[in-house]
């Protein structure tokens, strides 16, 4: 994990224990430029964590917003030209077929989600 990262989120999902970690550190431009994840429980969370924090460094923060609303549209509506933007993470939408585990696919957006959103709380 990072020391000084400057976004930091995790949640937990106390229906089946899972939980995910996602931390970023971001250059003088506010772009990333750091990444560390951690994911414990079942495959799909430990595959989407590594999925989407591959998908950051050089980002900027609006940038990793959109992402994470196209990856968490793909995983509600499925995804139409998104293949560019969302790599790997479309593999994933086969989970859509076990809507009780679209929550464990999307648990690591969440934590970054709501780091992202306390990052700025504390820089404004």
């Amino acid at each position: 994990l990072i020391n000084d990262a400057d976004v930091e989120g995790e949640e937990f999902n106390p229906f089946c224990g899972d939980r995910a970690i996602l931390q970023l550190k971001l250059d003088g431009q506010g772009n990333v430029s750091g990444v560390s994840a951690r994911a414990e429980g079942c495959s799909i969370i430990q595959a989407a964590t590594s999925m989407l924090s591959g998908l950051l460094n050089g980002k900027s923060l609006p940038e990793v917003e959109e992402l994470g609303e196209r990856f968490r549209d793909a995983m509600k509506n499925g995804a139409d030209g998104d293949e560019a933007a969302l790599g790997d993470l479309l593999a994933l939408q086969v989970v859509r077929q076990y809507p009780v585990r679209i929550k464990c696919a999307l648990l690591p957006l969440t934590a970054l989600e709501e780091g992202i959103k306390d990052y700025r709380k504390k820089s404004n």
